[in-house]
């Protein structure tokens, strides 16, 4: 009778494997992550039966950092107006912390949809419809999630194309104004991005 799997050991080398992937992308092969766990690859095997098991593991595992990430950026915020929070919300989607995710998912979704995640792609979208709905519909703009989620997925499509920020900025600012008229501009530190008052 084999030495039963112990679950903190587990855990410990799933984190192992989700920070790894997070920073270098998924690897193609185990040694990777053998080299940041310390361990084997027979004991990684052992604890999650073969390489894409273990794959599937460290996408759960980085999915559910990135909805508790955005999904906390995209909740109401007592006395502050959604529009804020918006604004908030995509200058840290789109800064350092969440690349990541951002590259991860993007990787995940050219090539490996298939087969380590059916269906991710329409699942990648759905998620955020809700907490957006609740938000908006603090502005009376419900309806306009589907909107604000496309924009959103579209400038950051556009960013890791051209890596023009200030472009973006604006488009999104330019949305939010048009579903709050007193939205603040896009403010990254000490540059904020706002459309001229004439235009």
């Amino acid at each position: 009778m084999g030495r039963p799997k112990q679950p903190d050991i587990s855990e410990h080398l799933l984190d192992r494997c989700t920070d790894h992937a997070l920073e270098h992308g998924l690897p193609d092969r185990l040694q990777p992550f053998v080299d940041a766990t310390g361990t084997s690859a027979r004991m990684l095997l052992y604890h999650f039966g073969t390489r894409d098991e273990l794959l599937r593991a460290v996408l759960r595992r980085a999915r559910q950092r990135h909805l508790e990430y955005f999904a906390a950026l995209f909740s109401v915020v007592p006395g502050e107006s959604y529009a804020s929070t918006l604004a908030r919300a995509w200058v840290a989607m789109t800064g350092p912390r969440a690349q990541p995710f951002l590259r991860m998912f993007g990787q995940l979704t050219e090539q490996h949809d298939t087969s380590l995640w059916p269906g991710f792609r329409a699942k990648a979208t759905t998620d955020w419809l809700q907490p957006l709905e609740a938000g908006l519909a603090t502005i009376d703009r419900a309806e306009s999630a589907t909107l604000v989620l496309a924009v959103i997925r579209g400038l950051i499509l556009d960013l890791d194309a051209t890596a023009d920020v200030d472009r973006a900025d604006e488009a999104f600012g330019v949305l939010l104004k048009s579903l709050d008229p007193s939205a603040p501009p896009i403010s990254r530190g000490e540059r904020t991005v706002s459309r001229p008052a004439s235009a």
